[in-house]
């Protein structure tokens, strides 16, 4: 295959890449604290080598998928009147969860009470506190308040403060499933001193449905439309082929 080939190859890899980005982002319309992803492509340029470019002519340019940005604006709270569900008014924190895998973050703060009686999210994973541990609710405690600044406390009194960080470079978060992020080692998080934890409420998800069924939409247009090249493309070679075998 020569090279018009392989470039649309490269852009038929690419366009696929961004339609599953796009799906993944529908499929997620409903998750809390979903933060939705946009995928960052890039051109490689190829000279041939001890060849100048021909008048009229331009170098060639195959697509790269560089990276996945990240929308990071905050979702719309809705109010479940759940007091364990709790949202963060600063859109740059996140709760601190424990998991097999080590600290990891999430705006989805859709919690409950584990067998052990532990703040844990939807997946069990422990909610820490601000001394690292999981917050623990005394047997007998039944009316748990969350204050603005994460303290959880009861009818017996304080219990714990949620940890909630902030990042410098929020793309620089590595998403694990729907719900949680990994930090780079490089990069620890910092406390948010005034989080303003909302209790009895939830952050939904950003995707904005309308615009994303737009998107894939248009995704699915230009893949058929490459698709289409790369048909036309392979009987251009095939054709070529031929002649030249018949010449022969």
């Amino acid at each position: 295959m020569d090279s018009p080939g392989y470039i649309v190859l490269s852009r038929l890899v690419a366009q696929s890449r961004a339609s599953a980005v796009t799906a993944n982002n529908i499929a997620n319309a409903d998750t809390p604290g979903f933060r939705a992803a946009r995928p960052v492509f890039g051109t490689v340029l190829e000279r041939q080598m001890d060849a100048a470019v021909p008048e009229g002519g331009r170098d060639l340019a195959f697509a790269q998928d560089r990276a996945t940005w990240r929308d990071t604006a905050p979702g719309p709270l809705a109010a479940t009147g759940n007091p364990l569900d709790l949202a963060l008014a600063a859109p740059e924190g996140f709760f601190a969860v424990e998991t097999p895998r080590g600290e990891r973050f999430t705006r989805a703060g859709r919690f409950t009470l584990d067998n052990e009686r532990r703040v844990a999210d939807a997946e069990g994973n422990p909610v820490l506190s601000t001394n690292g541990q999981p917050i623990r609710v005394a047997e007998g405690d039944s009316r748990i308040e969350v204050l603005g600044d994460g303290t959880l406390r009861t009818e017996t009194g304080p219990v714990a403060r949620l940890r909630v960080v902030r990042f410098d470079d929020r793309q620089k978060l590595n998403a694990e499933g729907d719900r949680l992020f990994a930090a780079p080692e490089d990069m620890p998080g910092v406390a948010v001193e005034r989080p303003g934890v909302v209790q009895g409420a939830m952050e939904g998800s950003n995707v904005r449905p309308v615009i994303e069924l737009t998107r894939m939409t248009e995704d699915l247009r230009e893949f058929q439309f490459v698709a289409q090249m790369a048909e036309r493309e392979g009987e251009r070679l095939g054709s070529a082929v031929e002649r030249i075998l018949r010449r022969k």
